[in-house]
C-alpha cells in the first residue's frame, strides 16, 4: 500500500457515516497522503442512512457533505463512468457494484471499506484493486508517513471542541468505532496529540 497523493483510495458510503472514521480519513487525505474518491451515490448512500438513523442530524448532513467536498476537492468519480462499468460487475451484493465501478472509474488503488466481505479478492483483484478496512489502512498512513500523519490527527482532536478530548480519550473514540489498531497508535502517542 503505497502513500501520498497519487495513491488513490475510493471511500464506502459505511466509512463516510461515522463522522470519525470520515474525519481521520479526509484529515489524512487533506495533507496529502493520499487522494480521497467517492461518487454521488455514495454521498446520497451516506447521507440518506444517517438521515434515517438520526433524523436530529437531518439540517446538518448536507453542510457536512459541502465541508467533506472542500477537504477532498477532486472527490466525485463521475456517474456516467460509474453507469457504463456497472453491466460488466459481479459482486455477491448486486447493490455494491457501483463501488467497484467508482473505484475502477476513479482509478483507485484500493477501496476503504468495513464490509471486506462484500468486495471478494476474486472480483476486485483483476483490477489491481485491494480492499482495506479503514483500521488498517489509517495505521498504514502512519507507518508510511508518521509525522503527517500523526500531525493530521492531532489537528483532527484539536478541532473537537465540544467537549474536547484528551489524546487518551480520543483514542478512546476510535476503539468504540471499531478502530482499535488506530486506537492503540494512538495511546502510544498521546504526547505527540
Amino acid at each position: 500500500m503505497a502513500g501520498h497523493a497519487n495513491y488513490t483510495a475510493l471511500l464506502d458510503a459505511n466509512t463516510l457515516y461515522p463522522i470519525l472514521t470520515c474525519d481521520a480519513l479526509l484529515s489524512l487525505a487533506s495533507t496529502g497522503l493520499f487522494a480521497a474518491k467517492w461518487s454521488e451515490r455514495i454521498e446520497k448512500e451516506w447521507i440518506r442512512n444517517l438521515g434515517e438513523d438520526r433524523p436530529e442530524l437531518a439540517d446538518k448532513l448536507l453542510a457536512r457533505r459541502n465541508h467533506m467536498r472542500c477537504a477532498a476537492l477532486d472527490w466525485e468519480v463521475p456517474e456516467p463512468a460509474i453507469a457504463a462499468l456497472l453491466p460488466c460487475l459481479t459482486l455477491p451484493d448486486p447493490n455494491d457494484a457501483h463501488v467497484l465501478a467508482a473505484a475502477i472509474a476513479g482509478h483507485a488503488d484500493c477501496i476503504i471499506t468495513f464490509n471486506l466481505k462484500d468486495f471478494p479478492a476474486s472480483a476486485v483483484e483483476p483490477f489491481g484493486i485491494e480492499v482495506i478496512h479503514p483500521d488498517r489502512f489509517i495505521v498504514s498512513q502512519l507507518d508510511l508517513d508518521y509525522i503527517p500523519a500523526i500531525t493530521a490527527l492531532k489537528k483532527m482532536r484539536q478541532r473537537r471542541k465540544r467537549p474536547p478530548l484528551s489524546p487518551e480519550a480520543f483514542a478512546g473514540a476510535f476503539e468504540r468505532n471499531g478502530l482499535p489498531s488506530v486506537a492503540a497508535r494512538l495511546l502510544e502517542a498521546s504526547e505527540l496529540i
